[in-house]
């Protein structure tokens, strides 16, 4: 994997945050990541799609929703570092997170 590719496809806000709850979560669903970002179904596959183009997430088609995990051969460098970011800089993404345990807990489910 290309660094100056990676770091450019996690550039983005959304993407960042998308790819940092998918790693604590180690699989998030499209609809969680609506719940978690506030955002419509368009704009996160939009972004999802962008990381899978780049090699970041896998996703998995299961009915109507897809359901993403990182990428299992996501170089080490590459997994390390996000790793590294979700443990160090929860308050950056906190908020989202804290937002989906809340609309699961409300009984929002894909």
């Amino acid at each position: 994997m290309n660094p100056l590719q990676f770091f450019k496809c996690l550039s983005d806000d959304t993407r960042l945050k998308s790819v940092l709850i998918v790693s604590t979560l180690e699989e998030a669903c499209v609809c969680d990541l609506m719940d978690a970002l506030e955002l419509d179904q368009p704009k996160v596959s939009r972004h999802l799609a962008e990381l899978r183009k780049c090699n970041i997430v896998l996703g998995e088609r299961r009915g109507k929703w897809v359901y993403y995990q990182l990428h299992p051969h996501l170089p080490t460098w590459a997994k390390d570092i996000i790793t590294q970011a979700a443990r160090n800089n929860l308050d950056y993404f906190s908020a989202a997170l804290e937002k989906l345990k809340q609309a699961k807990a409300q009984g929002a489910s894909c």
